[in-house]
């Protein structure tokens, strides 16, 4: 199995060579780049992450905490949670977000939805049944100061 390390900074590499886009597991998915720091080592992190965008707001996206379906969060989940903020990249563009995680039945719809739309997400929520639900966090384009 490869070094999820290693693999993070190659969707990186091509995520970023190619406006965004890239291939593999991700091919024709929305894919965005969170930006975090460690809550304890305050060290910078990017996970290339799968979204679903907002209906309605161009300023909303929606990222899920299914750690390919393992029994835990990931560690960026804990790290977004905690500090309530953080940024991303979206496709050539870049932005400090504000984070809220979703519960009940918002959660649930929007989570409903990416399993719909790729069925991935299904599978992992199958897979952590009875173990925790899979997070699902807003990430909203932070407005500028004065604005």
């Amino acid at each position: 199995m490869p070094d999820v390390t290693d693999w993070n900074s190659g969707t990186i590499k091509e995520f970023r060579a190619n406006e965004g886009r890239v291939g593999g597991p991700f091919e024709g998915a929305p894919v965005v780049l969170v930006h975090h720091h460690g809550r304890k080592s305050g060290r910078e992190y990017v996970n290339p992450l799968m979204y679903l965008p907002d209906e309605t707001d161009n300023n909303i996206i929606y990222v899920f905490a299914t750690k390919g379906g393992a029994p835990s969060n990931p560690d960026w989940y804990y790290n977004l949670t905690t500090v309530g903020e953080g940024s991303i990249e979206r496709g050539t563009d870049s932005y400090a977000v504000t984070v809220r995680e979703l519960t009940g039945d918002e959660r649930d719809r929007v989570y409903a939805e990416q399993a719909r739309r790729y069925p991935g997400f299904a599978d992992y929520a199958k897979r952590t049944e009875g173990v925790r639900t899979i997070p699902v966090l807003e990430l909203t384009r932070s407005r500028a100061r004065g604005s």
